[in-house]
């Protein structure tokens, strides 16, 4: 643990503030695509994809199904799977296979849980049984229970969903989002916003920046404002008290994000993560611990209906991207290669873009830098891109029907 900690402090010293930010939504697609793209299967609306050992796949759909996959397409529906809310931006999110896995069999499901005045961010955990032959395979998640849960319960999408394992496989790090809600991502009382730090039965991780703290007792729930000037003053509608102590503080590692979709350590162990900005500014940050990322107090952006933010460099207090995407490319997960099938791109990062239709490449300069390298037009809203045991890609296409795609050279 101690070991872990010093590591992160030192990235933070070396790398802070090290590097100037980059603009990289000019950049033009390559005139050619380096692989080919190959649809194996087609779900409603798919999210995330993550890989059994065995080589199959556990594929979530945002309409609510968990799916078991094969790599030539064959779909098995998963049982006892959550109920969830299935509206706007939320739904069946993301699905994360324990780094135990051989020997605990746990999956990981983030979801948007229904509740009488709206929904929340839900993790649940249970382990995955599988039977049946091989023809007509059964697939279970036995004994699953919810172990965080974000409260209180209400409107608004952007609700984050992605967990990264840490390196030694003892802790994980779930993003949430801001629900549209803005002023909460910097409300240290409300985990709306933040990226946390958890073991891996979902309590507060030992070493965190507040460990060992509580926060309020109760919290202001607002809806969706129309820009981050209204929301300053937005109305309180309900005020929720905790039942138990407010553990916020204690669980939060870093603060201010807006849609934190992508989340993955790199090789050289530095945590990264992409989030939307809203009328531009999509982000690739350096998570460090304690950092504040700017949300809603900054952007390089506007607001959906051209309000202004102030820019990013009028807070030399508060972290910035490495990298930022004005015009957006709608990132939909983040993820590090590390296969043999493209062996000139190990160590990069690969980013999906909905909005771009694109697969992004970026280059690390193992000191907390960043540079975007090729950018490819796949023509399909890619929410999610993944390596598979042999290094092939496969790529979900965020649809209704969305293809899953096996991408390989040419």
């Amino acid at each position: 643990m101690k070991t872990f900690l010093n590591a992160a402090l030192l990235l933070t010293l070396v790398s802070a503030n090290a590097h100037a930010q980059v603009n990289a939504g000019e950049q033009k697609p390559e005139p050619s695509l380096p692989f080919t793209m190959t649809q194996l299967a087609t779900f409603s609306l798919p999210w995330r994809l993550a890989f059994l050992p065995d080589g199959r796949m556990i594929i979530t759909e945002k309409v609510g199904p968990v799916w078991l996959v094969t790599q030539q397409g064959m779909k098995t529906p998963i049982d006892n799977v959550p109920a969830v809310l299935y509206q706007g931006q939320g739904g069946m999110l993301g699905v994360f296979v324990s780094p135990h896995y051989a020997t605990d069999h746990f999956v990981y499901l983030t979801y948007s849980e229904p509740g009488d005045d709206g929904s929340s961010l839900a993790l649940a955990r249970g382990r995955l049984a599988i039977g049946g032959s091989k023809d007509t395979p059964t697939a279970s998640l036995d004994g699953l229970e919810v172990i965080w849960r974000q409260m209180p319960k209400g409107r608004g999408g952007q609700f984050g969903a992605q967990i990264a394992f840490s390196p030694d496989g003892n802790y994980m790090f779930l993003t949430v989002g801001d629900r549209q809600r803005m002023t909460p991502a910097q409300d240290p009382n409300q985990e709306l916003g933040k990226i946390l730090r958890l073991t891996l039965d979902g309590k507060p991780a030992p070493g965190n920046p507040m460990a060992g703290k509580t926060g309020e007792p109760s919290v202001p729930l607002i809806n969706p404002p129309r820009d981050t000037e209204v929301a300053k003053t937005a109305p309180v509608i309900s005020v929720y008290t905790f039942t138990k102590p407010n553990l916020t503080p204690s669980e939060t590692w870093t603060t201010g994000h807006r849609t934190p979709y992508g989340l993955a350590f790199a090789p050289d162990g530095r945590l990264w993560e992409v989030e939307h900005g809203p009328r531009g500014g999509d982000e690739l940050n350096l998570i460090e611990p304690g950092k504040n990322y700017g949300w809603p107090l900054v952007s390089y952006a506007t607001n959906y209906n051209g309000t202004p933010i102030p820019s990013p460099d009028s807070r030399p207090d508060l972290a910035k991207p490495v990298i930022y995407w004005t015009p957006i490319i709608g990132p939909g997960n983040l993820m590090f290669y590390n296969g043999s099938m493209f062996p000139q791109w190990k160590g990069s990062a690969l980013i999906g873009g909905m909005a771009s239709k694109t697969l992004i490449r970026i280059t690390f300069d193992g000191k907390g830098g960043a540079t975007p390298a090729e950018r490819w037009n796949v023509d399909h809203r890619v929410r999610d891109v993944e390596a598979g045991p042999d290094g092939a890609l496969w790529i979900l296409e965020d649809a209704n029907p969305g293809g899953l795609y096996r991408v390989t050279p040419k």
